[in-house]
């Protein structure tokens, strides 16, 4: 992108501020605009009081809560006996149901119970909303020191009106939460190869891979992703992977098992969980029919809710070049990651796909520069038309899927249906 003129640096930084503004605006919980929230005035310009489902608790949001009642009963000294009691009950049961083990989010639900006297439910959707903001933020200080200017107010842009980041952060569902920390850890790993030898980066990227762990299991396919960006940047060349970075990569997950072995009450129970989740999960009859499919899943479903930024990331990778060094090392996560997460039988859904929704406005962005570079005089003026066309569709699409139909699962058939490509 050419470089922005002096006189320019004003209005991006309002542009940004803006953008940033409507994000949370749409991001915030629809409690606070209630008859008797403070925010009541403006619930005609929210969508989100406006959803039918916001009064359905989904099983899994049931659950949550329950855990959450839990420990607030039993206080956090008693975690293992929450998490025995999973086992008793798992046993018993004919498919899976998530387990305590989540224990970050159940957590961060029970510390917001306790300190503003919330019910269970709406304290893991307030945490939910809360940190759907953080993601936001976090993407805009990552694109802001990758590519400060037009470009970073794109990618912000584009990740404020994402539709399943705005879905995810209504919800007291665990996917949002992990999109937060999967970033931070993203963020913190491409610092660290920018700047090797930062013991502030490396602590940070340590801590998240250790949060990460304590959040969902899912952890375990973002370290292998991560593990393979390490393993190929000798070739893409990327960044520069110290062994501290590579230290930090091992001992960041080890501490985070760590505390979950004291919190679940020893090895074995860790483990027995573990199990019983995964085998479980084969004999749910949901997991079953909605769970499996061919390993152009995702491909598909990031189709149906977002196209354009799908098909601008695809236009980035066929126009990747060796000097769009963040290019490849997003491309190398998102990859990498997919071709663990496609190959789990009955284990797919789009919720789990939220992690790639950041990386993959990076990549649209970059598809935009690419597209318009050979009209290099017009080159941001394309951007922002661009940018502009992609948020409104972007939040058309929000509105069709979760607002008007209202979708709640982010399965296939829920997709097909709401776009009325099924009937």
């Amino acid at each position: 992108m050419p470089i922005v003129p002096s006189n320019s640096h004003k209005a991006i930084i309002v542009s940004l501020a803006l953008v940033l503004f409507a994000g949370t605006f749409l991001r915030l919980p629809p409690s606070l605009f209630s008859d008797n929230g403070p925010l009541r005035t403006l619930a005609a310009l929210h969508p989100n009081p406006k959803w039918h489902n916001m009064q359905l608790v989904g099983v899994d949001e049931d659950l949550y809560r329950g855990y959450v009642n839990e420990v607030s009963a039993k206080g956090l000294t008693h975690y293992p006996d929450v998490v025995l009691g999973y086992i008793e009950k798992q046993v018993k049961l004919p498919g899976s149901i998530l387990p305590p083990v989540r224990f970050l989010f159940i957590f961060a639900g029970y510390v917001w119970h306790s300190v503003f006297g919330t019910e269970a439910l709406e304290a893991l959707k307030n945490v939910a909303s809360f940190f759907s903001i953080l993601t936001l933020v976090v993407a805009a200080l990552f694109a802001w020191r990758a590519r400060p200017g037009p470009e970073a107010v794109a990618v912000i842009a584009l990740v404020a009106l994402a539709p399943t980041q705005l879905h995810m952060s209504q919800h007291a569902l665990v996917d949002g939460f992990f999109t937060f920390w999967a970033l931070l850890t993203v963020w913190t790993l491409w610092e660290n190869l920018q700047a090797p030898g930062k013991w502030g980066w490396l602590a940070a990227y340590a801590a998240s891979l250790s949060l990460l762990v304590l959040t969902k299991e899912n952890s375990f396919f973002v370290w292998v992703a991560i593990v393979i960006v390490l393993i190929v940047n000798p070739w893409l060349r990327y960044g520069l992977a110290t062994r501290e970075l590579w230290i930090a990569t091992v001992v960041g997950p080890l501490l985070g098992v760590v505390v979950l072995v004291f919190l679940a009450g020893g090895v074995d129970v860790l483990l027995g969980t573990y199990r019983l989740l995964i085998s479980k999960n084969y004999q749910l009859p949901y997991a079953i029919k909605t769970g499996d499919g061919p390993s152009h899943r995702y491909l598909i479903d990031l189709m149906l809710v977002s196209p354009v930024v799908v098909l601008l990331a695809l236009a980035a990778l066929f126009r990747i070049e060796r000097t769009k060094r963040l290019d490849l090392f997003l491309l190398t996560f998102v990859g990498s990651s997919y071709v663990v997460m496609c190959n789990l039988k009955y284990g797919m859904n789009l919720r789990y796909a939220n992690m790639w929704d950041v990386p993959l406005r990076f990549l649209a962005v970059s598809g935009i520069a690419s597209l318009a570079q050979p009209l290099a005089k017009w080159c941001q003026l394309i951007l922002l038309a661009a940018v502009v066309l992609i948020c409104a569709l972007e939040l058309r699409q929000y509105l069709i899927l979760f607002v008007d139909f209202p979708l709640y699962e982010l399965v296939s058939e829920g997709l097909l249906r709401a776009l009325h490509i099924l009937k």
